[in-house]
């Protein structure tokens, strides 16, 4: 392997070859992860993050409490979408994105021009 000290056994000390940093060390050595005998060079994530949350890990995800987020399950107009299983109440963390997206605000709205329509409109 490029950049790495070999020794009687795995080692647990890399050296950049080329002086480039290695996570912003550069040419000091740093102390990498050993799995098993052999040194990590990248971990590849073959799943799909898209895990089931119930609901005390949404609220630590999304920051509502779980007392709001029963709220948002039963809301007549844009209800958070959920599995029930038993008792359960699980959601998905890519449908929560998805329907928390509705709720996004794109700046401040102009108070003083929308009283002034609806007085215009009155009149």
């Amino acid at each position: 392997m490029t950049g790495v000290t070999r020794g009687k056994h795995a080692p647990d000390i890399a050296r950049p070859d080329d002086g480039r940093s290695i996570g912003g060390i550069g040419r000091e050595e740093r102390r990498v992860g050993l799995v098993r005998g052999v040194i990590a060079e990248r971990v590849v994530v073959s799943t799909t993050l898209d895990p089931f949350l119930d609901l005390r890990a949404l609220a630590a995800y999304s920051c509502i409490s779980i007392r709001k987020l029963r709220d948002y399950l039963d809301d007549t107009t844009h209800p958070l979408p959920c599995y029930r299983v038993g008792g359960k109440i699980l959601v998905r963390r890519s449908e929560f994105d998805a329907w928390i997206g509705a709720y996004r605000a794109r700046g401040r709205p102009d108070v003083d021009a929308i009283v002034a329509d609806v007085l215009r409109d009155l009149h």
